[in-house]
């Protein structure tokens, strides 16, 4: 069975069910709490919802130390560049004990981040961070493009015996959709092929999913098929289902809200380059943000970041490069 929800309340409903199912599951974070009418802590309690410091060093720090005596914190960080301040529980502390004690030590935390605010929230709060974490030996990176996917991939991480960077995009926040009821699960590490097609792959992630496949949906009344994948994590990451789809399709397209530079799809571009090579007809292309700053004019901003059309022109580039190597 499965019920409409909105992304924001699909991650609520599954940290609700896991701390029912698991007393060790906690969470906090700052502005959680506040008065004694939170649902949350009207359900659990204060031993187990608590308002944080605002100090990110303090919430993670706290965090690591809680993980490691048994407990499985999920820490409300609210946006990812609040998480930049306290880089080195996230890369050089958190992810490294697990390897460093031989696998005696367990470090099941999750934290938990919006990300992506392009709505006028300019240079410090619209951004796409994820290519500073997604490679970290042991720390997992999951970015839900859907409802159903924000539920199972929330509950994964909580039940990960690893840190878990959760990144949900605030664009996406208010969009609906089924999500399966009771448990549910999608496993790390296993891309979702959102849309079938046969002509283009267009690999996207978070907000940009919902963009591509708008663009897919505009580009079959031009005779162009393309297949959309999700892949849903970026740590572990399945390049193994993006090669398998360019076998297939021949042409790729990578759609990635950060600057090129320091995108996923440059990562991605990398792997199908040294596995998928030889299935490629045309160049690997790249729809990102432009290399600056997120404006706080909408129509700059409109300029910086991937929309419909510029996925579009890049698809019909590939496709009409395919053509003429052809021809």
């Amino acid at each position: 069975m499965s019920r409409e929800m909105m992304y924001g309340e699909a991650m609520a409903v599954s940290i609700t069910e896991e701390m029912q199912r698991d007393a060790n599951v906690i969470f906090y974070g700052q502005n959680m709490a506040m008065t004694e009418r939170d649902p949350m802590l009207k359900m659990f309690g204060r031993n187990r919802v608590r308002i944080a410091p605002i100090s990110e060093t303090a919430e993670i720090g706290i965090a690591v130390g809680a993980a490691i005596t048994g407990l499985r914190p999920i820490v409300e960080l609210w946006m990812s560049e609040f998480m930049l301040v306290a880089m080195d529980q996230i890369i050089n502390e958190a992810p490294r004990l697990r390897y460093m004690s031989g696998g005696q030590v367990k470090v099941p935390l999750v934290l938990k981040a919006g990300y992506g605010f392009a709505a006028g929230w300019a240079g410090q709060h619209s951004n796409c961070i994820y290519h500073t974490m997604m490679g970290i030996p042991g720390l997992k990176v999951a970015l839900p493009s859907t409802p159903a996917d924000a539920k199972g991939l929330m509950t994964a991480a909580i039940r990960d015996d690893n840190p878990v960077v959760y990144l949900h995009h605030y664009m996406l926040t208010l969009d609906t959709g089924d999500v399966p009821e009771g448990e549910y699960i999608v496993p790390f590490g296993v891309a979702d092929i959102k849309r079938a097609g046969n002509d283009v792959t267009i690999v996207a992630t978070g907000w940009m999913v919902k963009k591509s496949l708008a663009a897919a949906e505009q580009l079959t009344r031009e005779g162009i098929s393309a297949e959309v994948i999700d892949p849903r994590t970026l740590a572990p990451l399945d390049v193994e289902t993006i090669v398998k789809s360019v076998k297939k399709t021949g042409r790729l397209v990578l759609v990635d809200q950060a600057p090129r530079q320091s995108s996923a799809a440059a990562v991605i571009a990398a792997e199908v380059a040294e596995k998928g090579f030889e299935h490629l007809s045309a160049p690997i292309v790249m729809v990102t943000a432009l290399d600056a700053s997120v404006p706080y004019s909408e129509p700059l901003e409109s300029y910086l970041l991937p929309n419909e059309d510029k996925i579009s022109d890049a698809v019909r580039s590939v496709v009409g490069e395919h053509a003429r190597m052809r021809a």
